[in-house]
């Protein structure tokens, strides 16, 4: 390792901030070269050379999150090895931030920069290196040069041994697969990129060249999937009326076990359990994050929240929206699928109501607003403990309630003019394409009252800002439904705990908030032995031949002492909701559930 000189402390407090001018950044020249010594160790190597430099000093940055995952993940604690050089000699530098690296370079115009990346963390949001392939989420992955984010840089690739291929949505240079451009930072770190040896297919849709990299194997059916993913590219294409893009890519991590998304602007990485592909239920979950995660190339990508772009890379970007962004994709991947004809409807309706189920079921849907659980996707949504359900609730779900809910609304009170789509069409034109910037909160809500042709005060001041509980039959019996709880009238006991999904474990995950559990004092990690003195050891048989009402004494070991607590069993709360038909719905029920489910 090349040695460095450290600056002194006096000396880092008279360094002040050089004004470049645009002039000496347009001539400024960023290449990367990636490579992969010990792919093993799950190390990447990264080369930056800067040239055309005319100030002095610089200082690199590494980003601290990446869009679409909303927290900060401090990138920079897996950058190692970093060093400076000009005409190969040290040149000094010294780390003045958690991700900030400042370098002296007053009277050189080059400087080459070498780091090196660990990557194991197999996620859709982070990366992951090992011997049989890299998938470099790229946000983790380059330094940048602070006051040229709108800068192009090039990114050379050396591949390890017998890789082949890669996949990502940046341009190549000269027809180069290993060598790709971005043509600034907010691309560059929009656009994964997999390398390796994955199974790639493509097909168009929607005007669009489609790639598909399927890394890890699986039972996938090739012909299946790009006629079925084909179909759903172009029914979300109609939701807006374009699809902006010249070519997108689907980079899909297959493992023994996975899931989840994650959006780019021109490409999506998604994760999937390998063989479950030929399942009822794991191929059409697998359509439906397709959907959810190309729905975001206009939703949030596009059409976005105003604090999320341009991007704060150091900092949270706080937004309210989040509902809409996340919640109202999650609403549409669903009936997407419908659309296509692949869920009955009674499958499509089945969906809605587990969503309902999900609210209802929640406790903290009492407490934080879904505008607050937008605000503080930073410091909950992505940090759940063991209170978690007692204090707030999933944007995703229950935004996706409120679309459904605003979308019979707009269709009902338009007399089947207009739908959601419409409002989603209108603010992508308005907003992006017209005024290129996002909206705000009261902009989407007068888009809403626009197309729904009545003001929606009252249904923000209950649904979005407040925690009044939702009236499903109301908005469902525009369309000729209605909600039946299939819990309602039962008197099953509970103390009110959740235990871990896997196994038959009797150590407490959570308790929810007013359970007899949470007011008798049982606590998470309380492990159950016995109840009245009786072993327990199967957590479905914990309450057997008790009922609402008895007084029972729970045994639990907490922290390696045992602890008798006296309980009396409340009555179970949880609903289970089933979407039904109105006995006989009226004209205008039938035209609204038409429009609504594209029957």
């Amino acid at each position: 390792m090349k040695k460095f000189i450290r600056l002194s402390i006096s000396l880092l407090i008279m360094m002040t901030t050089h004004t470049i001018s645009e002039a000496a950044v347009n001539n400024v020249q960023i290449k990367y070269e990636v490579s992969f010594s010990e792919p093993q160790a799950h190390y990447a190597d990264i080369e930056m050379t800067l040239s055309g430099l005319a100030q002095k000093a610089v200082d690199l940055k590494m980003p601290v999150w990446t869009p679409g995952s909303y927290l900060v993940r401090e990138f920079a604690k897996n950058l190692e090895g970093f060093s400076a050089e000009a005409k190969g000699k040290p040149v000094e530098f010294v780390k003045t931030r958690k991700n900030i690296w400042h370098i002296n370079i007053q009277g050189l115009s080059s400087i080459k920069v070498k780091y090196r990346i660990y990557a194991f963390e197999i996620s859709v949001r982070t990366a992951f290196i090992d011997q049989t392939h890299a998938f470099l989420s790229t946000s983790g992955m380059f330094l940048y040069p602070d006051g040229m984010l709108k800068h192009p840089s090039t990114i050379h690739i050396t591949p390890y041994k017998n890789w082949n291929k890669v996949s990502t949505s940046l341009e190549m240079v000269n027809n180069d697969p290993f060598t790709r451009t971005a043509p600034d930072y907010d691309i560059l770190f929009d656009s994964p990129i997999e390398i390796g040896t994955q199974d790639v297919f493509d097909f168009k849709a929607a005007g669009v060249n489609y790639e598909v990299a399927m890394y890890g194997g699986g039972n996938y059916d090739k012909e299946r999937l790009k006629k079925d993913m084909a179909h759903v590219i172009e029914l979300e294409t109609a939701v807006f009326g374009e699809n902006p893009n010249k070519h997108y890519t689907f980079i899909v991590h297959n493992y023994n076990k996975a899931g989840g998304g994650l959006e780019h602007l021109s490409s999506t990485v998604l994760g999937m359990s390998r063989n479950s592909y030929n399942t009822e239920a794991g191929y059409q979950g697998f359509l439906s994050l397709v959907a959810h995660e190309h729905f975001h190339l206009w939703n949030v990508k596009r059409l976005r929240p105003i604090a999320l772009g341009p991007f704060d890379y150091d900092n949270e970007n706080y937004t309210t929206n989040l509902w809409i962004a996340e919640g109202f994709t999650a609403y549409y991947d669903n009936l997407i699928v419908h659309r296509t004809k692949l869920y009955s409807t009674e499958n499509y309706l089945g969906i809605l109501a587990a969503d309902f189920n999900v609210v209802d079921n929640t406790p903290g849907t009492k407490m934080q607003p879904l505008a607050y659980a937008s605000y503080d996707a930073w410091i909950k949504a992505y940090r759940p403990d063991e209170n978690s359900i007692n204090t707030g609730i999933s944007y995703y779900n229950k935004g996706a309630v409120i679309a459904s809910l605003l979308d019979l609304e707009i269709i009902n009170d338009s007399n089947g003019k207009y739908s959601l789509d419409d409002v989603m069409r209108y603010m992508y034109n308005e907003y992006y394409k017209v005024r290129k910037r996002g909206y705000t909160d009261a902009e989407f809500k007068l888009a809403l009252e626009k197309f729904a042709g009545k003001n929606l005060d009252d249904f923000y001041k209950k649904y979005i800002n407040g925690v009044v509980p939702i009236d499903y039959n109301h908005y469902l019996n525009y369309a000729g439904y209605q909600v039946k709880d299939e819990f309602a009238g039962t008197e099953n006991p509970t103390l009110g705990v959740k235990f871990p999904a896997a196994g038959n474990a009797l150590k407490v995950a959570a308790v929810l908030r007013g359970s007899a559990a949470w007011v008798s004092g049982i606590s998470v990690n309380d492990e159950i032995k016995a109840i009245d003195g009786q072993e327990v050891t199967d957590k479905k048989k914990l309450l057997d031949g008790k009922k609402v009402g008895d007084k029972v004494v729970v045994t639990v070991v907490r922290d390696g002492a045992s602890l008798d607590i006296p309980v009396t069993l409340l009555r179970d709360t949880d609903v289970k909701y089933k979407i039904e038909s109105v006995s006989s719905p009226s004209e205008k029920q039938l035209a609204v559930r038409k429009k609504w489910l594209s029957l």
